[in-house]
Parts: C-alpha cells; structure tokens; sequence
C-alpha cells in the first residue's frame, strides 16, 4: 500500500534523498549512501514510491456470448 502505517526505511524512499542511479541515492543529511540503508531521519516520502505494475487480465477464458447481451 501506498500509505500505510508500517513503512519499511529505506533511503530510496526518504524525503531527504535524491536518486542518482540504481543503486545509490544523494541524502542531503548523510552525503551518498546505498538504496537499501537507512537512518534515524528518515521521512518518508509517498512520491518516490513506485507502484507496481497491474497484471493485464486474461479474457482468453470468455466467449463472445460472456460480452452480449
């Protein structure tokens, strides 16, 4: 969820870093640092969180009567 409670810390997720590239963030309070690590001033941010992708539905198992009425 994009809002809940429990929110695991992560640097990647923080309000004070900035992404430079795969594997690293910019924190404007502890210099350059891993996605993963984490510290006592994390804030978390709900906009640098990326959502994970839906999965496309599979109509294969409908037939044409399923869509007429």
């Amino acid at each position: 969820m994009l809002f809940r409670k429990k929110i695991e810390r992560a640097c990647i997720y923080c309000a004070h870093s900035t992404r430079l590239d795969d594997n690293t963030v910019l924190c404007a309070k502890k210099g350059v640092q891993n996605i993963d690590s984490q510290c006592l001033r994390f804030r978390y941010d709900p906009y640098k969180r990326i959502p994970k992708k839906a999965k496309p539905l599979d109509f294969s198992k409908y037939d044409e009567e399923d869509f007429s009425l």
